[in-house]
């Protein structure tokens, strides 16, 4: 293992040891996220391998930052401000986020989910239909994202093999060239778009008033699809998990993490129709088991 790496990795864990009261980072949250606070941990308990940054996932409402006016084809080489970024990038801001499903009471409906995210109906015709030009609203759920420093070639593809075993098929590694020292430590990004949707919700008009361009069961249906992802998501965090720990021969101990395990019964031998008998039995224990763990988390 690379010294440079080992003083990473030194530096990594001494700021995570922080108390949480304490510990803040570069995130809208400032903070690691609890779904996954123990997968953390025990990554950074593998030899080569240190986390840099990570999502669990999330549903957030964003209000996108000003936009350049083109002209001729051409944005102004000169305007204050920064430019829009539908991502999060380029100025803009968030009008909510949540790292849990969220979860709908009777109680709850004195306050509805367009005055949750800071929005609200037009009062006539003349506010319903937004400019191109406008700061548009978008809600997004966006899976688990994550970022891990490895000490050598070797980790970095076994973290790979393990994320894209897992499902994480946009999962890629960079800095692959080596440092002048001649060693090379390549970031491995575990991501995957294939659950992730954006659908704009609203925008804000020249008085700064944010206009919401959808109505109430329209935004309750798009936060239950929400919700389903989180399930999806939790069950792909489970399975790169254990995929990531039979890479690196860590077994999964149970008791190790607060994601659920599902001990695999398999036999030495079985036929076509025991197999299928087994692996569905098994999916249905999988999914009571994530569906328990998700409940949980709720609100």
């Amino acid at each position: 293992m690379s010294s440079r790496f080992k003083a990473k990795k030194q530096a990594i864990l001494q700021q995570l040891a922080v108390p949480e009261e304490e510990y803040h980072d570069l995130s809208p949250k400032g903070s690691i996220d609890l779904p996954i606070r123990s997968l953390i941990g025990e990554i950074n308990r593998l030899k080569g391998l240190v986390t840099t940054s990570s999502c669990s996932g999330r549903i957030s409402v964003f209000l996108e930052g000003r936009k350049r006016k083109q002209v001729a084809g051409f944005p102004e080489s000169q305007r204050e401000g920064q430019d829009a970024g539908p991502g999060g990038k380029g100025g803009g801001s968030w009008l909510y986020i949540s790292h849990d499903p969220m979860k709908f009471e009777e109680h709850e409906s004195s306050k509805p989910l367009m005055t949750k995210f800071g929005m609200r109906k037009p009062r006539d015709e003349s506010e319903m239909a937004p400019s191109i030009e406008c700061s548009f609203i978008h809600l997004k759920f966006e899976p688990m994202i994550l970022h891990i420093l490895t000490a050598s070639m070797k980790d970095s593809h076994q973290v790979l093999t393990g994320a894209m075993n897992a499902g994480f098929r946009e999962s890629g590694a960079m800095s692959l060239s080596p440092s002048k020292s001649g060693e090379i430590n390549p970031m491995v990004a575990i991501r995957s778009t294939g659950y992730s949707f954006d659908a704009i919700i609203g925008f804000q008009n020249e008085c700064g008033d944010k206009i919401a361009m959808v109505d109430e069961p329209y935004l309750q249906t798009l936060t239950a699809i929400a919700n389903e992802r989180f399930v999806l998501n939790l069950e792909r965090i489970f399975r790169f998990r254990s995929s990531l720990l039979q890479q690196f021969e860590q077994g999964c101990e149970k008791g190790a993490s607060d994601l659920p395990a599902v001990v695999s019964s398999k036999p030495a031998w079985e036929d076509s129709e025991a197999r299928k008998q087994r692996k569905r039995e098994e999916g249905l224990k999988r999914q009571r088991a994530l569906q328990t763990h998700c409940d949980k988390m709720l609100p």
